[in-house]
């Protein structure tokens, strides 16, 4: 009798713990569907830290984060499920609408890595492949645009040089030549003064 007492008292916490699980989900999930994201996140966070295994509430939870706008919190929330599940079906989902998340904040190089392992997880994902390819595209535009961008920065440097040399060789130039009208002057002065030192008379002793 005692121990079947105290496996009961075990069981109740546990059971009555699931249902304010679930209490707390339904709210999220309500709040949700009227697109109360911000109202649906602490609900769907309540669930969580009841239990942190919870996989449908870390699911809900990073999808309502994903739809405020946040991205980088979004990201980390779908981290979070990955790291916390071994289901497939919910670990799949979350690596595919992280690849979304990365996608939107223009890190197409981590979107294509989650998008991969989506597809691990489950081949037949053709969203998952959709976006995948659509990533692989944007980024392959993005490495020709700056590889555009890096040779019109070294035609235009070597452009430049020639000009600047052609400045380097004016200045010489002007340079010696005022060196050459400076020591003119210096010749001309010096002649004036021999001239005026012979035409003068001899210092009366």
């Amino acid at each position: 009798m005692k121990k079947l007492l105290y496996i009961s008292l075990i069981l109740l916490p546990v059971l009555v713990k699931a249902q304010d699980e679930n209490a707390a989900i339904r709210e999220g999930n309500k709040l949700y569907h009227k697109r109360q994201f911000e109202k649906a996140m602490p609900a769907y966070q309540k669930a969580v830290e009841q239990n942190p295994k919870n996989v449908t509430a870390r699911y809900n939870l990073a999808n309502a984060r994903f739809r405020t706008g946040n991205m980088p919190d979004a990201e980390k929330s779908y981290d979070e499920l990955i790291d916390n599940t071994t289901e497939n079906k919910y670990r799949e989902k979350g690596f595919y609408n992280k690849g979304v998340s990365l996608t939107k904040q223009q890190k197409l190089q981590e979107s294509i890595d989650a998008y991969k392992n989506a597809l691990k997880l489950d081949p037949t994902d053709e969203d998952a492949r959709f976006n995948l390819q659509k990533a692989l595209t944007e980024q392959k535009k993005q490495n020709q645009s700056q590889q555009q961008q890096q040779k019109q920065q070294q035609q235009k440097q070597q452009k430049q040089k020639p000009e600047n040399n052609k400045l380097d060789k004016k200045k010489i130039e002007q340079y010696l030549k005022s060196l050459e009208q400076k020591e003119q002057d210096v010749q001309r002065k010096m002649q004036q003064n021999r001239a005026r030192s012979v035409t003068q008379p001899e210092k009366d002793w």
